[in-house]
């Protein structure tokens, strides 16, 4: 385990860095923008790590914040056993694991059907519940209809975790979602990608048919409170383009990131194999700009965050040495660059080692940092120590990009981070995926267990 500590400026006695770890009856300190040039390793940033799940394959790809400030992950399981008590199949479901603030489980759920069912991310709902979003293969249980190989599976839930009702979006190819917001209008907004060869171009509504492009699209989808469908949109060109993620603009539109590697139909300025995409629609699905970001090789935006003032961060990895990216670590970077409301590029930075390195989830934090989680192979440059195949990443960059606060934890075999947050009482948490049983992670339970990290 590895913190950075920094030194406030104007003679002011050094302090560990507590930003987002801070103790609940402490005041909260804004790292400075150096860091320490000789940085220490401190296993006291962890408060606790944790895993859990069964024998056979569960993950974490999401959480947020529970009103009594518990923890509520979403993600996937394939276990009968351990941690999961009402499933009976080995196929994934969606899994939904409530957590109090000291990591003990208070409620676990699954849903699904018969087939593999995966959830991406959840949401904290207005009413006090939850909204999960993913896909489903079934056509049973939980799963009222399914129209192919996978389509779009939207669950909402009450603050206990029943289901208050779920929908199911697709055609007859894999048609996949990642993310949802729930937008001003107390509806929600579905993001993911669409086999558009599948479906003959349907998906479009209000729209013809002949425009469809490729094999993969940016498919958005407007639901009402009750998730009923508004209206549904895609983009893209004749290749794959993939959205993991998006968030509702001030004006009431959507601004769709992910992945191109088209360079026709919607995509005008493809600069190599796959690019950072993004995609700015308005609150009817109409496009308004489009703007690819990267260099010749694979490049890949994960997550983005609204900074609040007209600005976002978009982080994901870059295989490219070139183009947009000025400066490469090695075999992938974490790359995280800034845009404005226009799709303008503000800067960029590549993050990491000279291995492989990725960012997975961003989330803005109350001093105006930004927390981002992913995975680590690196050992080097921006980065210290790693313990095994793969460590989960946690960083702290600034408003500009500057790098705060790093940390890795892991153990021999692999681990990923897939999401984090910021808690009110400025804590930072993790979640990923752990295979390993040594350093930092306290057991394994099953071929891949759900992994929790919670920083002081």
């Amino acid at each position: 385990m590895r913190f950075f500590r920094y030194v406030l400026l104007l003679g002011l006695a050094s302090v560990v860095f507590t930003t987002g770890c801070s103790s609940d009856d402490s005041e909260a300190q804004n790292p400075v923008s150096e860091p320490d040039p000789d940085p220490v390793q401190g296993e006291d940033q962890v408060d606790w790590i944790k895993t859990f799940g069964g024998t056979n394959e569960d993950n974490a790809l999401s959480l947020v914040e529970a009103s009594d400030g518990g923890y509520v992950l979403a993600g996937y399981t394939q276990s009968i056993d351990g941690d999961i008590t009402d499933k009976s199949a080995t196929d994934s479901d969606y899994w939904v694991l409530k957590l109090s603030k000291t990591g003990t489980v208070l409620w676990s759920k699954t849903f699904g059907g018969s087939a593999d069912d995966r959830a991406e991310k959840i949401i904290k709902t207005t009413d006090g519940g939850y909204a999960l979003v993913g896909y489903s293969r079934s056509l049973d249980e939980d799963v009222a209809a399914n129209a192919g190989l996978q389509d779009y599976w939207i669950v909402k839930i009450n603050a206990e975790g029943n289901i208050q009702w779920e929908k199911s979006f697709g055609f007859s190819g894999i048609d996949r979602a990642f993310s949802l917001v729930q937008t001003q209008d107390g509806g929600y907004f579905i993001t993911g990608f669409l086999d558009v060869t599948a479906s003959g171009g349907e998906g479009n509504d209000n729209r013809s048919s002949s425009q469809k492009h490729g094999v993969g699209e940016f498919w958005g989808i407007k639901l009402d409170a009750s998730g009923e469908k508004e209206w549904r949109r895609y983009f893209g060109g004749s290749n794959n383009d993939r959205s993991y993620d998006a968030v509702q603009t001030q004006d009431g539109g959507f601004l769709m990131i992910g992945s191109s590697e088209s360079v026709d139909f919607d995509v005008t300025n493809s600069k190599g194999s796959y690019d950072f995409w993004a995609v700015k629609i308005n609150a009817e699905g109409t496009k308004l700009w489009q703007k690819s970001y990267g260099g010749s090789e694979i490049d890949v935006g994960y997550a983005i965050a609204d900074s609040g003032d007209g600005k976002f961060l978009i982080v994901g990895d870059s295989r490219s040495a070139d183009g947009d990216i000025t400066k490469a670590n090695g075999n992938a970077d974490l790359w995280v660059i800034q845009i404005d409301g226009n799709g303008n590029l503000i800067w960029e930075k590549s993050i990491g080692g000279t291995e492989f390195d990725t960012g997975r989830s961003i989330f803005k934090m109350q001093n105006g940092n930004y927390v981002i989680t992913g995975n680590s192979r690196s050992s080097n440059v921006d980065l210290t120590l790693n313990r095994g195949q793969s460590d989960a990443l946690g960083i702290i960059i600034n408003g500009n990009g500057e790098i705060q606060w790093k940390i890795t934890n892991g153990g021999t075999l692999a681990e990923f981070g897939e999401g984090c947050i910021e808690t009110s009482d400025k804590k930072i948490i993790i979640v990923g995926n752990s295979e390993s049983s040594d350093f930092d992670i306290p057991n394994n339970k099953g071929s891949k267990d759900a992994l929790i990290i919670k920083y002081k």
